[in-house]
């Protein structure tokens, strides 16, 4: 949820970007959202576990992959249906957004070179604590991914989730994705979509209409923003999306729509929510959310042209 009201100057579309004016300010309010609520899934129950412990790292990765099994089943490992562990014994991988490293450790120990870089300082000393502890490889560095230090087709695979939607400019890091994969390397992104479930069901009707959010001055973009994560962040349809990637040389390869269970109970947390979970099978919010469209994740595989494409 975004404990920020007030959201940054001109943001006030689902897919603005910013004028060049508002930069430097639409940067510095993501970084400090972020650097004070960083991802730890414990928004219904703190972590027990010291933070930066060993069962501190399993308890989070414990609930952020339970949770991504729901809206998709592993066959081995988490997130297979879309990471390419097969080959990432012959890939140098980027993450971008590291938050506290699940996924780095889960890319890391297959890669051929992993490099994660995130905005805070907290994502990127709780990540190169992460990797002491369990003894994986690798390299975790400070990182606006707006302005990547690193020389042009450095890698093959980017990894990004979740992240660069809520980043001053988007598009920006598209450019910078494409400036360092090399010809014929893919990026794995998620980004939010916008859907009718979420957008008009979850917000204007319930959100706006019968908790009184309209009648209290706000618009049906402020809503969304002040229930979603980060300073801001940006819903897209996938045609906007689409749209996106080609302005910055992409090809669409793939392209999924997912969503978190708790998506089709809009309701504040609660053990009555809870309940409502546990009782209705994972069969059906997948047809809800993935079949029929109404997550709120927009996963895409998109490639740089060139060598054998």
């Amino acid at each position: 949820m975004n404990t920020e009201n007030k959201l940054p100057e001109g943001f006030a579309s689902p897919t603005a970007l910013p004028e060049n004016s508002k930069d430097t300010d639409w940067q510095e309010k993501n970084q400090a959202w972020w650097e004070n609520n960083p991802m730890r899934y414990d928004w219904n129950e703190g972590i027990p576990a010291g933070a930066f412990s060993r069962a501190f790292y399993e308890e989070i990765d414990k609930r952020f992959f339970n949770d991504a099994a729901r809206y998709m089943p592993p066959k081995e490992s988490p997130f297979d249906e879309i990471l390419p562990f097969h080959e990432l014994p012959e890939l140098d991988v980027l993450e971008i957004g590291v938050g506290n490293g699940s996924h780095a450790q889960l890319i890391a120990p297959h890669s051929r070179t992993y490099t994660g870089v995130d905005l805070t300082d907290y994502a990127v000393k709780s990540t190169i604590t992460r990797f002491e502890l369990f003894h994986i490889e690798g390299k975790i560095l400070p990182m606006d991914a707006e302005e990547m230090a690193f020389p042009n087709e450095s890698f093959d695979l980017i990894w990004t989730w979740g992240v660069i939607h809520h980043s001053a400019n988007t598009g920006r890091i598209l450019s910078e994705m494409y400036r360092v994969l090399r010809p014929g390397g893919r990026a794995v992104v998620m980004v939010y979509h916008r859907s009718f479930l979420y957008y008009y069901i979850t917000t204007a009707l319930i959100r706006g209409i019968l908790a009184g959010g309209f009648f209290r001055g706000k618009s049906l973009h402020d809503l969304v923003q002040l229930h979603t994560d980060g300073a801001i962040a940006r819903f897209y349809r996938p045609w906007e999306w689409q749209s996106l990637i080609s302005k910055h040389g992409f090809h669409l390869i793939d392209q999924r729509i997912k969503g978190q269970k708790s998506e089709i109970f809009p309701i504040p947390a609660s053990k009555l929510k809870g309940r409502l979970m546990d009782i209705t099978p994972n069969c059906i919010s997948r047809f809800i959310l993935n079949t029929c469209r109404q997550g709120s994740f927009l996963i895409t595989t998109i490639q740089k042209p060139g060598i054998g494409n």
